[in-house]
C-alpha cells in the first residue's frame, strides 16, 4: 500500500551477496518515461519501508520489449536510485548471432 492504493512489483528477490532487495519489473511493450516513474516508486518504497539494518539500497530492474537509450537516459537523470532498463529476447539469438556478438566484444577489449 502506498497511501490509499495498492501496487504490485512483478517479482522481488533478495541477494545475499549484494545484501538488497531486486525489484523487477516485466512490461509488454517498449519502454516509456511512466515506466521507470513506477519503478522508482516501488525502489523509494523498498528503501524506507523494507531495508535492515546492514542492507544496501534496492535495486530495480526494468525489462521490457524495446528500448530507446536516449529516452532511457533522459529518463532516469537526476534520480539516485539504483535503476536500470534492459530490453528483453522471446527467444534465444542464433549460433551466429552469439558469435558475432562475442567476436565485436572481444574485438573492443573489454574483456
Amino acid at each position: 500500500m502506498i497511501g490509499d492504493t495498492q501496487f504490485y512489483i512483478d517479482l522481488v528477490f533478495y541477494h545475499r551477496v549484494l545484501k538488497c532487495h531486486v525489484l523487477i519489473e516485466l512490461k509488454l511493450a517498449e519502454f516509456n518515461h511512466e515506466n521507470i516513474g513506477q519503478l522508482n516508486t516501488y525502489v523509494s518504497w523498498y528503501r524506507k519501508n523494507e531495508m535492515r539494518e546492514g542492507d544496501n539500497p534496492p535495486i530495480g530492474i526494468l525489462l521490457c520489449t524495446g528500448k530507446d537509450s536516449t529516452l532511457v537516459e533522459y529518463a532516469i537523470a537526476g534520480m539516485d536510485n539504483n535503476l536500470f532498463v534492459s530490453k528483453y529476447l522471446l527467444e534465444l539469438p542464433s549460433k551466429e548471432e552469439m558469435q558475432a556478438f562475442l567476436e565485436r566484444y572481444l574485438k573492443q577489449g573489454l574483456v
